[in-house]
Parts: structure tokens; C-alpha cells; sequence
């Protein structure tokens, strides 16, 4: 017998109480994690089908022939064009019930990167924007918010301004444009100098107009930033040749590979876009086409990341506007369906190896099992980043405005 507190318990109850106090600090634990301080987006432009990637019904009416693998998270399977990504599945949390209300690919690009959808009264900032707004990182001498490969939406600050709009940039393999100036040494000091004689002149007795257009702050971080090591951070050459093959010989896996070295740099957000996935006509083979560039890239990033204990300060999203219909057309194409379509999450506070809602294999219904809204999507990332969805900001119509008016689906957190 042993005593505790002047209580006599058996060795059988003490190990049991032990085992309790346990699971009890354990869960303590999982619910005091911080926050990711980490944001990648990879966006799946144009719209990938549910059903070649991360939501197959093989042998099913709607596969028409699609089939799919196992992965390392039991239970889990999916597309089997997926081959590598199917080993880091342990990671992911999906999503195979997001719905949303926008069928055109502008309306519906704005509502999955803003939370909200358009409004002519009003432009909405994107999910990074508001992020890098309310966590402000100053000794990031680069840009904070970041866009790889944009295509035409690339990410805004909306109603934060633009000075919240995504940096943008191409093929990591290219030289940074505008970062050298024509001039050097000497000669750029004289231009400067210069510079400030005519700005110092300028501002007298107009204070508040210099103050207002935030010119002198703007040059002094472009400054900054052109001499700054952490452009180091772009330059994937740097990383060694097995490194840069496991993401795939392609832009899209250059630029996968930047985000990484951009989080490590300290960089809140970074997107990267794979575009191409429209497929009207020829969907089994466009669809295949675009997985063999997203699949080595994904699994890469999240096996970098977590090898980097990077993960869990890191929250990936991959998925894009809206999903394929579950039928095929005349033309062998899937056409829009914002009716029930998959997300892929990792890292952060997200759970592994889980999945979320369910899907019709006959294609008939008309909503999937446990819906997720692209509001409840957001607040629950803005959740995992450490924000109160809740929060209201003014804006520049003058009427309050909360972050998210989605609710938070606690079952994909851990904790």
C-alpha cells in the first residue's frame, strides 16, 4: 500500500490515478499550443476535381474509371496519382465537404481567399493579408505577404490597402526583378542624397501630406530590402540538388520549395499557385497532368517542414476555388460544382491523418454530409493562426466588420 495525502492506495489505484493526471496534463498541453505563425497557401487555380485527387468513389457511376491508393493515415485513401503525397497523409487533415454559393471562378476565387463574397462596396482583404495585419513582424526586411506564380487574383489587402497585396514574383530559378539599382557605391549615395535634399524641401509646410502618402517609409524599407540577406530566402539554387528534385523539376515545385525557405526566413505568408485545373474537356487526363506537378511538390514541403520542426509553427492549405461536377459531360470535361469539394490542411493545430465530412458516390445529393462553408473554413484558419474571428475592424464604408461570420469547426483542431 502506498499513502498519499494521508489517503492508503493500492498500487493498482495509484498507477490509475497516475494514468489520469497524465491524459489530463497531456490534454493541458495540446490546448495551450501556440499558435502557427506560418501561413502557405497552395492554390489549386481553375478548380481541382474532388475525385482524381483527395475524394475518389472508385467503382462507383461518378468515378468513370478513376481509382485510388492507401495512404500512411489508416483508413485514409485517395487519388492514385497521389503517389507521394499519400505517404505524408499521416499530416493532413481533409476536408471532403466544403460548399460555397459562387459557381464563377472570379466570384469564387474571391470568396475562398477572403472568407467573404464580393461585394461592389466593398473589397475584402485575403486570409494572409489579415494575417500579416494583425501579427506584424518587423524584423522581416522582405515582404511579409508573398504570391509565387500569380495568375490573375493574386491575394489582396482589400480594405487594409495595398500595402497588404501579395509581393509578386515567377519562377524561383529567375533573378528577383528590380532589386539591383543602376547605379552603385559612391554614385548611389550622391542620387540619394540628392533625393533627400528634394524630399526635405518638399515636405516643408506640407507635414501632413508627406505624413499621408508614406513615400519616405516606402523607400527606406525597399532600401532595406534590396541590401537585405534574407533575399537569400528566394534563391533555391542555394539548397542541394537531392533537396530540389524531391519537389519535381517544374515552377510549381521551385516555387513550393521557396515557401519553405521563406518560412524559415521568418515570412508570415506565402502563396503558391498551380494553375490549369479547368478541365471541361479531357478531365482524367488534364487533371493527371496537373497531380504529377502538385503531388511531389506537396509531399516535399510538408516532409521539409516537419523534418525542420517547422509543422506545427506552419499552417498548409491546398485546394482551390470550388470542385469538379461529379458527372461527366459530352466531352469527357467535369464543369464547376461548389456542391461538395475537398481542402487538404496541415500542420499548425490541425489534426493528422483525419478526415472530415463525406460525400455522395452517386452524385445525387444535393449537399454533402457535415458542410463546411468557406466562412467556416476561414474562421477556423484564422483560429489555428491565433486570430478572433470575431473580431470587428472598421472600414472604409464605415460599418463594423468581423474577420470571419463563419463558425469554427473545433472536430478538425486537435485539442
Amino acid at each position: 500500500m502506498e499513502s498519499l495525502n494521508g489517503l492508503r492506495l493500492s498500487r493498482r489505484h495509484l498507477l490509475s490515478w497516475l494514468t489520469v493526471l497524465g491524459d489530463t496534463l497531456a490534454v493541458r498541453a495540446e490546448t495551450s499550443r501556440q499558435p502557427a505563425q506560418h501561413l502557405i497557401l497552395l492554390w489549386l487555380e481553375g478548380a481541382p476535381s474532388q475525385l482524381e485527387t483527395f475524394d475518389p468513389h472508385p467503382g462507383s457511376p461518378i468515378a468513370y474509371g478513376s481509382t485510388d491508393m492507401a495512404t500512411s493515415a489508416a483508413g485514409v485513401r485517395i487519388g492514385s496519382g497521389l503517389v507521394h503525397t499519400a505517404e505524408v497523409m499521416g499530416e493532413v487533415t481533409l476536408i471532403r465537404s466544403m460548399v460555397s454559393r459562387e459557381g464563377d471562378h472570379e466570384r469564387a476565387v474571391y470568396n475562398m481567399k477572403t472568407g467573404y463574397r464580393p461585394n461592389p462596396a466593398l473589397i475584402h482583404p485575403a486570409i494572409g493579408a489579415i494575417f500579416c495585419h494583425e501579427f506584424p513582424r518587423s524584423p522581416v526586411e522582405i515582404p511579409t505577404h508573398i504570391s509565387i506564380l500569380p495568375n490573375r487574383w493574386a491575394a489582396r489587402g482589400g480594405f487594409l490597402g495595398g500595402g497588404f497585396d501579395a509581393f509578386q514574383l515567377g519562377d524561383p530559378q529567375l533573378p528577383l526583378p528590380d532589386m539591383r539599382g543602376p547605379v552603385s557605391g559612391e554614385r548611389e549615395a550622391r542620387r540619394l542624397a540628392g533625393l533627400s535634399v528634394l524630399e526635405d524641401t518638399f515636405s516643408r509646410g506640407r507635414g501632413e501630406l508627406d505624413a499621408k502618402t508614406l513615400h519616405r517609409v516606402n523607400l527606406e524599407r525597399a532600401r532595406r530590402m534590396m541590401s537585405s540577406e534574407q533575399l537569400l530566402a528566394f534563391d533555391v539554387t542555394e539548397e542541394p540538388a537531392a533537396v530540389r528534385a524531391a519537389y519535381g523539376d517544374s515552377s510549381f515545385g521551385r516555387s513550393c520549395l521557396a515557401a519553405r525557405r521563406l518560412v524559415e526566413a521568418g515570412v508570415p505568408c506565402v502563396e503558391v499557385t498551380l494553375d490549369g485545373w479547368d478541365t471541361h474537356v479531357n478531365n482524367h487526363e488534364l487533371q493527371a497532368a496537373r497531380i504529377q506537378l502538385l503531388d511531389p511538390a506537396l509531399a516535399a514541403l510538408l516532409r521539409d517542414l516537419r523534418e525542420r520542426e517547422l509543422l506545427d509553427r506552419t499552417v498548409v492549405l491546398c485546394g482551390g476555388e470550388f470542385g469538379r461536377t461529379p458527372k461527366l459531360n459530352a466531352v469527357e470535361g467535369r464543369d464547376h460544382w461548389p456542391h461538395g469539394f475537398s481542402v487538404a490542411l496541415a500542420g499548425g493545430a490541425f489534426r493528422k491523418g483525419h478526415v472530415f465530412g463525406e460525400t455522395d458516390p452517386t452524385g445525387a445529393a444535393g449537399q454533402p454530409a457535415n458542410p463546411v462553408r468557406v466562412e467556416d473554413l476561414h474562421a477556423t484558419l484564422q483560429t489555428a493562426l491565433g486570430m478572433d474571428p470575431e473580431f470587428e475592424v472598421m472600414t472604409p464604408v464605415g460599418r463594423p466588420l468581423a474577420w470571419s461570420d463563419g463558425r469554427v469547426i473545433r472536430d478538425l483542431l486537435r485539442g
